[in-house]
């Protein structure tokens, strides 16, 4: 008997049916487009774009152009590199378009059916992003996908760490720009601590397509994107603590490793407390439990972690005495990242490299909010549907899995499940040998590099020639990868997720046609080309003959969205295949989610050793298991965004302001409007409402405008006049502080003086907030104790962070008012020695001083605090710029007066690069 849901399905079929079906109509429409177009000549291909984005421009709905924006896009791709796209592609294009994500089986080919959706939305002029995993394929399908979009009249960028800026920004200002999920969140946070419009990369965030969308959206969501500066080291606290970890018996701490948490009991406590009092790192008269032992808790509750949770060669390795930590996904390496909250440093402790100093944080984000800016977004992956819920729930996301060009011709075997380790490897040579000795290509998935290697080891004593790609590797990933579909070839990889690079039958004839290249540069290529593509259509028939790429995994990931990618590799385009996944009870997956039951089934069946039990059901209760454990992974990641959003709705009005600041000519009013809310907050602080005046503090007060105002004026004889009240004394202030700006302004130069006010408050909010990043981190520790008390954590977090918040806008107006009220001219002997310094300090850092400042005149006038005052913000007030000036007469390094881009970015009140010494806009910047 049929169920209701069920039946339903079989007559109207299922919602992701009616998807797929409502796009025919449109890929027909494209399709009668295409012999029109296959006409048209390369210039008419680019005057059509030139058309069409005339129609976006004047508000044509890009639903109506898609059509024939689709098949000019289709064109291009024919002619640029010869590939023509599928009609299936087309719809998975038209579903990135529509702002959802597209489930394409590995070897559809994602990265033709981005160029659609991106050319489409690229005709608005307002740029589209196309996001990768890592470096080597953005630079890859910028390179390969530009032929297309330069056959189509438009521009494309590719962003990469460590780029100059002139580079960078240019990326940016292209149609279609690729970059890594990392690069673009960095310079949106880069972005928003610059000080000048024209420095920023980025110009706003309108349409992004992410490449592995599960992998950059989910996997990479659970760590924040942070820009951190230096703190004071701390090296010799972390040597001393970690001496004591190692003492630690299995009494003295608990391990949960489905939370992968581990924590000392009150044994490991008392036991900490005598050894930290007997190395002398907490003083005797101190407890553990006293708030001053909070740092030195902290720091040794980090060491027990970074030697129990974390194992080398599995989270992390060491390399030219660095520890890189690798990404738990793809097994990359990701060097320059770090652990934060000084787990890096422990860990480093622990190998007994040198440990680098502890940052502080001067800017944060997190995926989900950073991909939360696009006013569209969208997504390709091989697998997205088990995390469908996630998408849609934190992102507005929809999941539709596209149908394969060809049916899939893939056999997935039921896993088979052996009592020991030891058992599961030997099945697993075994079957290796079997599926070699056909010619049969092997790619063996691992979760670590450590299985990696001892599988490895195995082989070389079984003889079976093979290739390893993990972390350590990495160079030739792309190389191995080609290779991995040759007859006969074993290949055992570290999580298969997002290699970017197609394991094709037979081997890649690309790769092949460039190793015959690279040994012989004088061959013809094409002659090359087509020797090898004849050899290779044998070599590929072979291959299937034996049965295709046989995907053998080792042991099941935490997600089971892991576990299809790697399945997925197998079987391409139609290509046969196998896959199949061997799984021990001793594997980390079935040990911590309850293997004990299965062990109790495989015992009373009377299993032999070396035997397996392989049933459908096994497959269902793993599947469970992983269901239960990525439903844990969503509620912490959703845990830790409802914390993020409350700063994230702090860090937008920040960035705001910041950004209104610097797109404003005129700051003056802000300014007065800060200065004379601080002398409202002054007079009520020492002449409080509704009191009588032998109750008001004159002497306070006198003290408080002098230090905030810098204004000597006889308050404390106003205070004394007879029928004086608070409203005259808050305008008689205000008076006297205008008149001393005033007088400041007339003293600078209203250029000059607008540029002063607006460094001072760029500096000011940026130290501020930087001040409030950390409170906020302290405060997200501690609250989570609130719970013990009853008291929701979350409730606690938001009403003390806008409190907090609330009392940085405060200090902020003050800091701005008191650090105006002292700045002043440099005398001529000061301005020298300044500029000495300076060029001291580009000497020894082997830098050559480049043309011209950045900013205004403040280059020409520099301006310090008067003596005997600090500055709010960090560094001195604002002062001369940070490099000098082209000599006059003498040209900037490089400068070229017919190429622009060799003039750098002076401000426009710069002296001018040429050397002429005039100001830019006096000079060529009148002419730029």
């Amino acid at each position: 008997m049929l169920g209701m849901g069920t039946l339903a399905k079989k007559v109207f079929g299922t919602p992701n049916d009616r998807k797929v079906k409502a796009t025919r109509k449109t890929i027909q429409a494209i399709n009668d487009l295409e012999p029109e177009f296959e006409k048209m000549s390369d210039d008419q291909l680019k005057e059509k774009t030139e058309a069409l984005a005339a129609r976006a421009m004047q508000g044509e709905s890009l639903d109506d152009i898609l059509p024939e924006a689709f098949a000019n896009c289709r064109e291009a791709a024919k002619r640029a590199l010869g590939l023509r796209a599928f009609d299936v592609q087309l719809m998975g294009g038209m579903f990135l378009h529509q702002g959802n994500i597209s489930e394409m089986k590995t070897g559809e080919g994602k990265t033709l059916v981005a160029t659609f959706p991106a050319y489409l939305n690229a005709l608005t002029r307002k740029g589209v992003h196309i996001v990768t995993v890592n470096d080597y394929l953005a630079k890859r399908d910028a390179e390969w996908m530009g032929k297309v979009f330069a056959a189509l009249g438009l521009t494309t960028g590719v962003v990469y760490p460590q780029q100059p800026s002139a580079e960078k920004q240019a990326a940016y200002r292209c149609d279609v720009t690729y970059a890594t999920n990392n690069e673009l969140g960095f310079d949106y946070l880069r972005d928003n601590m610059k000080s000048e419009l024209n420095e920023m990369f980025q110009r706003g965030h309108n349409f992004a397509i992410v490449d592995e969308v599960d992998s950059i959206l989910i996997d990479e969501a659970r760590t924040p994107l942070i820009i951190s500066g230096p703190a004071q080291d701390r090296s010799d606290l972390y040597t001393a603590i970690d001496k004591v970890i190692p003492d630690l018996t299995e009494d003295h701490y608990t391990i949960d490793e489905k939370q992968r948490q581990v924590t000392f009991t009150d044994a490991g406590n008392e036991y900490l407390e005598a050894q930290l009092h007997a190395r002398g790192l907490l003083p005797e008269e101190q407890t553990l439990y006293d708030p001053e032992s909070t740092t030195v808790v902290h720091h040794v509750n980090q060491a027990l972690r970074a030697h129990k949770l974390f194992k080398r060669d599995k989270d992390y390795i060491v390399r030219s005495g660095v520890v890189v930590l690798i990404d738990e996904f793809t097994g990359r390496m990701m060097a320059g990242r770090r652990l934060s909250e000084g787990l890096h440093q422990a860990i480093e402790a622990k190998e007994g490299v040198d440990i680098q100093p502890e940052n502080v944080t001067l800017a944060q984000v997190t995926f989900q909010n950073y991909f939360r800016l696009y006013d569209k977004l969208s997504g390709m992956t091989g697998t997205a549907v088990t995390e469908a819920e996630e998408f849609q729930e934190i992102y507005g996301l929809g999941v539709v899995a596209v149908p394969t060009n060809k049916p899939i011709a893939r056999e997935d075997n039921d896993d088979a499940v052996y009592r020991t380790a030891q058992e599961k490897f030997d099945a697993i040579v075994q079957t290796i040998k079997e599926a070699h000795e056909k010619g049969q290509p092997i790619l063996v998935g691992t979760t670590s590099i450590e299985k990696s290697e001892i599988l490895s080891d195995l082989l070389t004593k079984a003889g079976l020639k093979h290739n390893v790609l993990n972390a350590r590797h990495h160079e030739q990933e792309a190389q191995i990868v080609a290779d991995a579909g040759k007859y006969g070839a074993i290949t055992i990889a570290t999580n298969m997720a997002g290699r970017g690079t197609d394991i094709k039958l037979g081997g890649n004839v690309d790769f092949k046609v460039m190793e015959a290249l690279a040994a012989d540069p004088e061959a013809d290529p094409e002659e090359i080309r087509a020797k090898i593509e004849k050899g290779h259509a044998a070599e590929e028939q072979k291959v299937k003959e034996a049965g295709g790429l046989f995907v053998l995994a080792t042991e099941r990931h935490e997600s089971r969205r892991i576990d299809n990618q790697l399945r997925g590799r197998s079987g391409r385009q139609g290509d046969p295949g196998r896959s199949a996944f061997f799984l021990s009870l001793e594997d980390d997956l079935m040990r911590i989610f309850g293997s004990e039951r299965l062990d109790k089934v495989l015992s009373s069946l009377g299993m032999k050793e070396g035997e397996a039990i392989i049933h459908p059901w096994v497959n269902k209760s793993l599947e469970r298991a992983q269901a239960k454990v990525e439903g844990r992974n969503f509620d912490m990641r959703k845990n830790v965004l409802k914390f993020d959003d409350v700063m994230n709705d702090q860090r937008k009005i920040v960035f705001k302001q910041r950004m209104e600041i610097m797109e404003a000519q005129d700051l003056s009013e802000i300014v007065a409007d800060m200065r004379n809310q601080v002398i409202d907050d002054l007079v009520t602080q020492y002449i409080p409402p509704k009191t009588y005046a032998e109750q008001w503090d004159g002497q306070g007060l006198y003290a408080a405008v002098l230090e905030y105002l810098n204004i000597d004026v006889p308050v404390i004889e106003w205070v004394a006049e007879e029928g004086v009240d608070d409203e005259t004394i808050i305008e008689r202030l205000e008076d006297e502080a205008d008149k001393m700006m005033a007088a400041k302004a007339v003293s600078f130069g209203p250029e000059n003086m607008r540029s002063i006010e607006k460094q001072v408050l760029l500096q000011t909010i940026d130290s501020k907030w930087r001040e409030h990043l950390l409170t906020l981190e302290h405060l997200r520790s501690v609250v989570g104790f609130r719970g013990y008390a009853q008291r929701d954590p979350l409730n606690e977090y938001k009403s003390e962070a806008f409190q907090l918040f609330q009392s940085m806008l405060d200090s902020l107006r003050e800091d701005v008012t008191k650090t105006l009220s002292r700045v002043r001219q440099l005398t001529e002997e000061e301005q020298r020695q300044q500029m000495a310094a300076i060029q001291q300090q580009l000497a020894k850092e082997g830098m050559v001083p480049s043309a011209g400042g950045e900013g205004s005149d403040a280059a020409q006038a520099p301006i310090v605090p008067e003596p005997g005052t600090a500055p709010a913000s960090a560094g001195a007030a604002p002062a001369a710029s940070g490099a000098a000036p082209a000599a006059s007469g003498t040209p900037a390094p490089g400068f070229d007066e017919n190429d622009p881009s060799t003039w750098g970015n002076p401000g426009r009140n710069a002296p001018c690069p040429c050397g002429s010494g005039k100001k830019f806009k006096h000079c060529h910047g009148a002419m730029a």
